[in-house]
C-alpha cells in the first residue's frame, strides 16, 4: 500500500545518514512506495481542531554527503496523512509535551508512532520504575537529605537529569568524591525537576546494551561500549557500537515489559540494559537500528513498517 507519511524530526540536513535511525525509517518507507514529508515541531499549527504543518516533500538516498532532497515548503493537513512518525530528539520539555497534545488531535485517525499520549505518559527514566525488580537501586528526588542518605548507602553512584537524553548531564560520583553538592546546585539552577541517583554498575565497562523492540517484541541488540576512561556509553558522546547477542536475562526483561509496550501503542522502542538491570525505556526517538542492521542484517525499521502497515490494514 502506498501511504502518506510525515516525519516530525530534527533538520534532515544535519543528520548522519550512516548512523541515523530516522533516516533508515525514511529509506524503508520510500522503498515501499510511500510518500514522505518532513517537518519540525515548530511548524505545527492548530486552528479550529485542524492540525497542519509547514512541511517539505522528502526523498532520501543512501549516499554519504548527498543523502536527501527536499521540495518547497507547503502546508499539509496532518488529518489527511496516513502515518506521522514522532522522531525529534529530546529534551523532554514542555515543547515536547505540547507536541504530543497537538498530535492527539489527529491520532488514531492518522496513526502516530509512537502514540503521542503514551509518549507523554512514559518519560524514559520514569516509565521504567513501574516494573518491579528490573532496575538497579535508584532514587528520584529533589530532596537533598534523601540524596545524601542514598549516597551513604551507595557511595559509588551515577547522577543524571530526569529529562535529559543522549547521555547529556550524566556523571559518576566515586566514593570520596566531594562534588555532589556543587553538581546538585548546577542541576537545580537549571530547572525545578528532580534528579536521578543510581547505584553505579561496574558491568557498564563491558557495555550498555541497546535492545530494540517492535510491537513489544525484541528484534535485536547492539552493545555500546564507553571510551576508555569514560562512564557514558552513548554513541553520540563517544561510545563504540559492537555486535552482541540477547541473553536469557535480556529476553526475560523484554517478556515483562513487552505486553505493556504493545498495549500502549509504543510500536518502536529501545531499552537500555547494563548487566542484569534495565536502566531506561526509550520511547521518544530510540536509535541503534543502523548499527543493528550492519552487525546482524536485521532491519528493525522494516519490521516497524510491517507492524504499521498491518495495523492500518486491520483498521480498514
Amino acid at each position: 500500500m502506498g501511504l502518506k507519511v510525515a516525519i516530525q524530526m530534527d533538520p534532515v540536513e544535519g543528520i548522519n545518514s550512516q548512523t541515523d535511525t530516522t533516516f533508515l525509517m525514511a529509506l524503508n518507507a520510500q522503498e515501499r512506495g510511500h510518500e514522505i514529508w518532513t517537518y519540525q515541531p515548530d511548524n505545527l499549527a492548530l486552528e479550529d481542531r485542524r492540525l497542519t504543518a509547514r512541511a517539505r516533500k522528502l526523498t532520501v538516498r543512501d549516499i554519504v554527503g548527498d543523502h536527501h532532497g527536499q521540495g518547497d515548503l507547503e502546508r499539509i493537513d496532518l488529518g489527511e496523512i496516513d502515518v506521522v512518525l514522532m522522531r525529534q530528539d529530546p529534551p523532554f520539555d514542555l515543547a515536547y509535551i505540547t507536541a504530543t497534545h497537538l498530535l492527539e488531535h489527529v491520532h488514531p485517525t492518522t496513526l502516530v508512532v509512537n502514540d503521542p499520549a503514551e509518549v507523554r505518559n512514559a518519560p524514559e527514566k520514569l516509565f521504567v520504575t513501574h516494573f518491579k525488580g528490573l532496575q538497579p537501586p535508584t532514587l528520584i528526588t529533589r530532596d537533598i537529605e534523601a540524596i545524601v542518605d542514598f549516597r551513604e548507602r551507595f557511595p559509588d553512584m551515577i547522577l543524571k537529569p530526569l529529562y535529559g537524553g543522549g547521555g547529556s548531564g550524566v556523571a559518576r560520583l566515586k566514593p570520596g568524591d566531594s562534588n555532589l553538592e556543587a553538581m546538585l546546585e548546577l542541576h537545580f539552577a537549571i530547572g525545578r525537576e528532580p534528579v536521578i541517583c543510581q547505584a553505579f554498575l561496574p558491568d557498564v565497562a563491558a557495555g550498555d546494551k541497546r535492545i530494540l523492540l517492535v510491537d513489544g517484541a525484541p528484534v535485536g541488540a547492539i552493545n555500546r561500549v564507553p571510551a576508555e576512561g569514560h562512564t557514558r556509553s552513548n554513541l553520540r558522546v563517544g561510545g563504540r557500537a559492537e555486535a552482541v547477542e540477547l541473553t536469557k536475562r535480556d529476553r526475560e526483561i523484554c517478556s515483562i515489559i513487552g505486553p505493556e509496550l504493545k498495549k500502549r501503542g509504543l510500536v518502536f522502542v529501545g531499552i537500555d540494559v547494563i548487566g542484569d538491570y534495565l536502566t531506561e525505556i526509550n520511547v521518544t526517538s530510540p536509535t541503534g537500528a543502523r548499527q543493528l542492521k550492519r552487525f546482524t542484517g536485521v532491519d528493525a525499521t522494516a519490521l516497524m513498517w510491517d507492524a504499521i502497515e498491518g495495523r492500518l490494514a486491520a483498521a480498514k
